[in-house]
C-alpha cells in the first residue's frame, strides 16, 4: 500500500527537495503540498493524506497550531513534525499537540522515508534526543501532575511496565525482548493503555507517562 504524504513547509527549496526524495520511493507518494498552516488544514481536509510532514515557523498559521487542529479534527491523523534543531522550543509541544514524532531537516533520504514509514504504521518517532528533551521540560515544569498521577492506578503492573518502556522510546520489538514475552503480546498491552488512558498514539502514552512522574531525569 502507497503511504500518501502532504508536506507543509513555507520554503520552496524544502518542499521540492522532499518531494523529489519521497517520490523516489516505491512505496510513498507525495499528494500535496502546502505554504503554511492554514493552506495545511484546507489540503488535509481535500487530500486525506496517510502522514503529515509539518513544519513548525511557519507564517499565518504556525505548525504547532496547525497540528493541533488537524488532530482535533481527525483523531487518526499522523503528523511529523520538521525541525531545523533537535532541542528546537517547539518540539515539545507539538508532541503535546498531538504530532507522532519529529524528524530534523538534515535528515538523509533513508531517514526520511523510514521517519514516514514508522509513523504510518502508528508507531511513535521519539528519537533519544526527544526523549531527553521531554524528560529535561517535566524536570523543568517539577511537580507531576495529580490526574495523570491519579489514572496510573487504573493500569497493571506490568501495562505500567510497558508504559515507560514505550516513553523511553523503545519499539515493540524492543520491548518484547527486554521483556522476554511475544510481540503480539506486547501489543496487546499498548493497545490496553491507549484505551484505558484515553490516549490516541504512542506519542501521548509517553508524553503522559513523564506528567504522571513515571520517568524521571536519569531514570
Amino acid at each position: 500500500m502507497t503511504i500518501r504524504v502532504l508536506i507543509v513547509d513555507d520554503q520552496m527549496m524544502v518542499r521540492e527537495g522532499f518531494s523529489v526524495l519521497l517520490n523516489a520511493m516505491p512505496d510513498i507518494e507525495v499528494v500535496g503540498e502546502a505554504v503554511d498552516g492554514r493552506q495545511a488544514l484546507a489540503k488535509v481536509a481535500e487530500l486525506r493524506p496517510d502522514v503529515v510532514l509539518m513544519d513548525i515557523r511557519m507564517p499565518e498559521l504556525n505548525g504547532l497550531e496547525a497540528t493541533r487542529e488537524i488532530v482535533a479534527a481527525d483523531a487518526d491523523a499522523k503528523v511529523l513534525v520538521l525541525t531545523t534543531f533537535d532541542l528546537d522550543e517547539y518540539v515539545y509541544q507539538a508532541l503535546r499537540a498531538g504530532a507522532s514524532g519529529f524528524l530534523l531537516k538534515d535528515a538523509s533520504a533513508r531517514q526520511l522515508a523510514d521517519g514516514v514509514r514508522v509513523v504510518a504504521s502508528g508507531e511513535a518517532l521519539l528519537a533519544p534526543t526527544v526523549t531527553k528533551r521531554l524528560i529535561q521540560e517535566f524536570s523543568r515544569l517539577g511537580t507531576p501532575r495529580a490526574p495523570s498521577q491519579e489514572r496510573i492506578g487504573d493500569l497493571t503492573e506490568r501495562e505500567t511496565e510497558v508504559l515507560v518502556l514505550v516513553a523511553q522510546g523503545r519499539s515493540n520489538a524492543e520491548i518484547a525482548s527486554y521483556l522476554v514475552v511475544a510481540e503480539s503480546t506486547v501489543k496487546t498491552h499498548v493497545s490496553r493503555i491507549l484505551v484505558k488512558l484515553g490516549l490516541r498514539d504512542r506519542t501521548q502514552a509517553a508524553v503522559f507517562a513523564y506528567e504522571a512522574g513515571l520517568i524521571t531525569p536519569g531514570g
